[in-house]
């Protein structure tokens, strides 16, 4: 694996981490508090912003997590690109389908079935860069650990050989 493309998946997947958790437990929530008056504005201006921070980093994580299986993935697990990969899907289709649909709805006014839908749904695109998050975490402090005093197999001490530049 490249340094560039671990860091590209780094650098994508944890601040939607962040950026998830922030809106699951803090925007959504005053979603239901702002009032029938403002919360068309509100919720306009919310998705505006939000997009222009979400869309860039959605499609450059897509863009990470799909070269990531092209070539082998040193240092990781075989079903390790096909997870993220998957998680990734996970974070796209869970969008697709609930969270622009809901915010779709809300687009208007606000309707508590459909906040309701939207803040229960978003929970599997939260649980998915969470996990990306840590798997990726996992995987970066394998990388910068020091090699082992001894090899347990002659494998472990042929992937320490071949990290020499």
């Amino acid at each position: 694996m490249t340094r560039a493309l671990l860091l590209a998946q780094l650098a994508t997947t944890l601040p939607l981490a962040g950026l998830i958790w922030t809106i699951q437990v803090v925007h959504y929530p005053l979603f239901a508090r702002v009032g029938a008056s403002g919360f068309a504005a509100y919720h306009a201006a919310h998705a505006q912003r939000i997009t222009w921070l979400v869309a860039p980093l959605m499609l450059v994580e897509l863009a990470a997590a799909l070269a990531w299986l092209r070539g082998p993935v040193e240092r990781a697990p075989t079903w390790f690109g096909y997870a993220m990969a998957a998680l990734v899907g996970v974070a796209w289709v869970s969008t697709a389908c609930w969270s622009v649909p809901a915010h779709a709805h809300l687009e208007h006014a606000f309707d508590r079935a459909a906040y309701d839908r939207l803040v229960a749904t978003n929970w599997a695109r939260t649980a998915a860069w969470t996990l990306r998050a840590a798997l990726l975490l996992w995987l970066t402090s394998r990388e910068l650990a020091p090699p082992t005093r001894y090899a347990s197999s002659v494998t472990e001490a042929s992937l320490r050989a071949s990290d020499r530049p």
